[in-house]
């Protein structure tokens, strides 16, 4: 048992022997032995950044005016969505909007006709407080001449009747006016009320006329259509995707490289791409990302040869001028090899010297 166990761990370390020194062997063969030292090499593919075109809102694709393949150019017109429905919804909106601004010229009228309500209630509580006095003046006077039987007492009851009454009707002047200013407090909140639903009503309707605007489905960026999602006639949700499309301004290889190289590695470091399409002209290209963490590491670091097997994700950007200049030529997915310089003094191998010109 002991010699089984053992013969089984002897395979499996001799099989983990020649998986660690074949990766090795293959790492030093994708190395360019006519590479001089201060430039490393490492193969990739082109890459681009890729842009969803999609509505805001759900609806129906009304039309497609781009095709596949297509260079379009930022703020063009892409797709139109179907807007009958919320064509319907500014019109019932705009309506709404007529119907508050008519509800603010009631409630103003309203306003108007309760101060006039409230300049009568005034005038009448004068008046009555008009005849209160004259009626207190009168029980006064036939009260002294009650008191020297110049007048009988029944006249002075009767003034003394007349000054309560002209008090009770005072009170329902006042209780009046104070009814018609809490008709005027009642009549400006309805005006506030109404001013307030306009407002409501005009947000509505620009949050329609937006999503109508937004219902032509434009270009953020320059860049060529790679393909179509959608299909005129298909109904798709918000934020569904209606056309993909490739910005053809932030073109960037992805190539990884070992430890030992990427930590010599810097942003804006020089590149040179060799494509397999284009193997007699490099492009230029300075590195704009070096992952902060290795990938394929293993759980366990032990020996200097297993840390080779550490490797970081580099991308290198192409400049956006030399981009545009070339717009028909660029294709992504394109495999090809990175050459990046290490030592800015040392220069580049005659294989690389050829650039593609800005």
């Amino acid at each position: 048992m002991t010699q089984v166990t053992s013969r089984t761990w002897l395979i499996r370390g001799g099989i983990a022997a020649v998986a660690v020194a074949g990766g090795l062997v293959l790492w030093l063969a994708l190395r360019d032995p006519g590479l001089p030292e201060g430039i490393v090499a490492a193969n990739g593919r082109i890459e681009a950044v890729e842009i969803d075109i999609s509505p805001r809102t759900p609806g129906r694709v009304l039309e497609i005016l781009a095709n596949e393949g297509q260079l379009v150019k930022a703020g063009e017109v892409i797709a139109r969505m179907d807007t009958e429905t919320l064509r319907a919804q500014l019109s019932e909106a705009q309506a709404g909007l007529a119907q508050a601004r008519n509800s603010i010229t009631i409630s103003q009228t309203q306003v108007s006709q309760r101060q006039s309500e409230r300049a009568s209630a005034q005038a009448i509580v004068r008046q009555r407080e008009a005849e209160l006095n004259a009626a207190r003046l009168r029980f006064s006077r036939s009260e002294t001449l009650a008191r020297e039987g110049a007048t009988p007492k029944q006249e002075r009851d009767d003034n003394r009747a007349a000054v309560e009454g002209a008090m009770a009707t005072l009170e329902a002047a006042r209780a009046q006016l104070a009814s018609a200013e809490s008709g005027i407090a009642s009549a400006q909140s309805q005006v506030i009320g109404a001013r307030s639903n306009v407002d409501a009503v005009s947000a509505t309707i620009e949050r329609v006329e937006a999503d109508i605007r937004d219902s032509d489905l434009r270009a953020p960026r320059s860049g060529r259509i790679q393909f179509r999602v959608a299909q005129p006639g298909e109904v798709v949700a918000g934020g569904g995707r209606v056309v993909n499309l490739v910005d053809l301004s932030d073109v960037y290889m992805t190539f990884f490289v070992p430890t030992t190289d990427a930590g010599r590695l810097g942003i804006g470091t020089e590149v040179r791409l060799l494509l397999d399409a284009m193997p007699d002209q490099a492009i230029p290209a300075k590195i704009s990302f070096v992952s902060d963490v290795a990938q394929f590491t293993p759980k366990t670091v032990e020996t200097e040869r297993e840390r080779e097997k550490l490797m970081f994700r580099v991308r290198a950007r192409i400049e956006p001028a030399l981009l545009e200049r070339h717009l028909s030529r660029v294709k992504t997915g394109l495999p090809g090899m990175a050459y990046v310089r290490i030592d800015p003094s040392v220069p580049w191998p005659e294989k690389l010297a050829n650039v593609v010109k800005e």
